[in-house]
């Protein structure tokens, strides 16, 4: 059955055409979710909110973008609210202060001896208000106007976030190549 197909039936409440877009997304959904929350069990909360307000605000899904991207927008969204209600807020500069930074940093490179594993960890270990821009951008591939509505920051914020987060990460990065720091 093509997925436009199956988004129609769900969109009429066929249980079996939203148990099979379930499915097909669930898994997917939960890395993204524990990507951020770091639990199991809130990942698995976020995944089964994320798809209840996906079914009940289907009617607004446009097809613009893929259904996943659409379902992967709202479990960030989820997981960012949870983080948030847990008192774990986001840190917001001074947009006063902000720099506008260039993106195209061709310097940006770490030693071919780093593991994924090891960037993964870095980036936990990164300031909260770089930690998610560098998520966002380096992990999940939203760009600066996608990742300013998501935390609501402004797009300024968020390149100098990612600016600020890459030379932090590359010094967390450069010590773990060096044999100082292993995870």
């Amino acid at each position: 059955m093509f997925q436009v197909e199956i988004i129609e039936k769900c969109k009429q409440n066929n249980r079996a055409a939203q148990l099979q877009i379930y499915n097909q997304y669930c898994d997917g959904m939960y890395a993204v979710a524990m990507r951020f929350v770091k639990d199991s069990m809130e990942a698995e909360d976020i995944v089964q909110e994320a798809f209840i307000k996906a079914f009940a605000k289907l009617h607004q899904y446009k097809a613009e973008v893929t259904f996943g991207a659409w379902l992967k927008r709202i479990v960030i969204n989820k997981s960012i609210d949870l983080l948030k209600s847990k008192k774990q807020h986001l840190l917001q500069l001074e947009e006063v202060h902000l720099k506008v930074v260039d993106d195209n940093d061709d310097n940006w490179f770490v030693e071919d001896t780093i593991t994924l594993d090891e960037v993964k960890e870095a980036i936990k270990k990164l300031p909260e208000k770089y930690k998610y821009v560098v998520m966002l951008y380096l992990v999940e591939g939203y760009d600066h106007q996608e990742i300013s509505e998501i935390l609501s920051i402004s797009e300024v914020a968020s390149r100098t976030q990612l600016s600020r987060g890459k030379v932090k990460l590359k010094e967390l990065l450069t010590l773990t190549s060096n044999g100082t720091t292993r995870y």
